[in-house]
């Protein structure tokens, strides 16, 4: 199902008579700025790790998310004999390992959403494109919400809060697809999300439930932080303008 989007969007540049044009529109193929590729590809690997670890301590601030920040219980009863320290160094490797796997799979959706999709929704502006193409992103994900994933105490309000959360996400995937001219580093970004959601466990308390809608990165009080950050580069413009090739794509 992750390829989809990625075929959904040859198929629509095939009806254009774009088919040619295909591998470069959707920033799969060459790779035109390789300093800036490397520099998306580092980020790729750090921001998504740190707005799954940011949610538990907002949340648990706030007091939705049941969280252990004093004694981390449940990391100490996971790493057992390992200790947390090495226990956590492995996590990172499995990470980095994860989403390197994950991203040949990530790629189906970013060639789609983050390739095809967010260039031709640049005249929409900024706003316009991360609110966009996060509830059609969201939306597609609905039969599987529905179905009790991700959200199985609310799978009917977990529609809306998937929509949120891949707001969220889809703001620094959008970002690095426009800063890099490519699709990779965001099928990356993607794919080490995946990978290190299951961080969320280590911060709880031993035997507690938690609610997605509205604790950890898929529910409200998970997009709190990095919403004030979006709002921020928002307002200062920090988006770059897009690259004359991204835009001959809309044209």
């Amino acid at each position: 199902m992750m390829f989809t989007p990625a075929t959904a969007a040859l198929i629509v540049t095939l009806l254009e008579r774009r088919g040619s044009k295909f591998v470069c529109d959707t920033g799969i193929w060459p790779i035109r700025r390789p300093l800036r590729v490397v520099v998306a590809v580092v980020l790729a690997f750090v921001v998504p790790v740190l707005l799954v670890i940011q949610a538990p301590f907002v949340g648990t601030w706030l007091g939705v998310f049941p969280g252990d920040l004093e004694n981390f219980a449940l990391l100490h009863f996971v790493a057992g004999s390992q200790g947390p320290r090495l226990y956590l160094v492995d996590q990172a490797v499995l990470i980095v390992l994860a989403g390197l796997t994950n991203a040949l799979l990530a790629i189906g959706e970013e060639v789609g959403w983050r390739g095809w999709l967010w260039p031709r929704l640049a005249p929409s502006g900024k706003l316009g494109a991360i609110l966009i193409s996060g509830v059609i992103w969201g939306t597609w994900h609905a039969p599987l919400i529905l179905l009790g994933y991700n959200y199985p105490f609310a799978p009917e309000w977990g529609v809306l809060a998937m929509c949120g959360a891949c707001t969220v996400l889809g703001a620094f995937l959008g970002w690095i697809r426009s800063y890099s001219d490519s699709v990779w580093p965001a099928a990356l970004a993607h794919g080490v999300f995946n990978a290190s959601f299951g961080l969320t466990s280590l911060f709880m308390t031993l035997g507690a439930s938690l609610d997605t809608t509205q604790s950890s990165i898929l529910g409200w009080t998970g997009w709190i932080l990095p919403g004030l950050v979006i709002a921020i580069i928002l307002c200062v413009t920090a988006f770059r303008k897009p690259s004359k090739d991204v835009v001959s794509t809309v044209r």
